[in-house]
């Protein structure tokens, strides 16, 4: 875990996939083409605290919706890239943009369509859920599922390596 700990300090983005890691996986779609996704709060509230830490987010997806331009926008994500089956090229374009080295990002993903990023990145991340080669070529596997908290648990990992966790969340507690 330590060397987990060592990656994540020098964690400067955090691109995170959308379906089956910031969701369950499940899609909703409507007799009209409409497209639903539930999001978990909890990791809403985690990626503004990544943020507010200092650490950017990203979102880089394979499938496009107007409910992820929504869920960005309300927590202030504004590096979205969607529709893009092949992520490497999004990946490339967005550290270039960014400025950051390999070794600076993070990616969360879940399934065999992130590991071209994954393999790239300074921290690769699965949910627990996820696919089992997927883990098998992750640095750390979060405690939970995908949509259901593992987004804040990579978020207060992230934090905590950082040595920002801690005073976070004695914010809350000290009004």
């Amino acid at each position: 875990m330590q060397d987990i700990l060592e990656k994540a300090k020098k964690i400067k983005l955090v691109i995170f996939d959308i379906d089956g890691v910031l969701t369950s996986g499940a899609l909703f779609i409507g007799d009209d083409g409409q497209e639903y996704k539930a999001f978990n709060s909890k990791d809403g509230h985690g990626l503004r605290m990544l943020q507010d830490g200092g650490v950017e987010v990203a979102i880089i997806t394979g499938r496009s919706s107007n409910v992820v331009e929504h869920r960005a926008k309300d927590l202030g994500i504004t590096r979205i890239y969607q529709g893009k089956r092949q992520k490497l090229p999004a990946y490339e374009e967005l550290i270039k943009e960014m400025g950051v080295s390999h070794e600076e990002v993070a990616y969360v993903g879940d399934d065999v369509v992130d590991l071209p990023v994954m393999s790239k990145v300074g921290l690769a991340i699965c949910v627990q859920d996820g696919h089992s080669f997927v883990k098998q070529h992750s640095h750390w596997i979060t405690e939970s599922n995908g949509g259901c908290g593992a987004g804040r648990d990579v978020c207060e990992m992230i934090l905590d390596a950082q040595g920002k966790l801690h005073d976070m969340l004695q914010s809350y507690i000290s009004v």
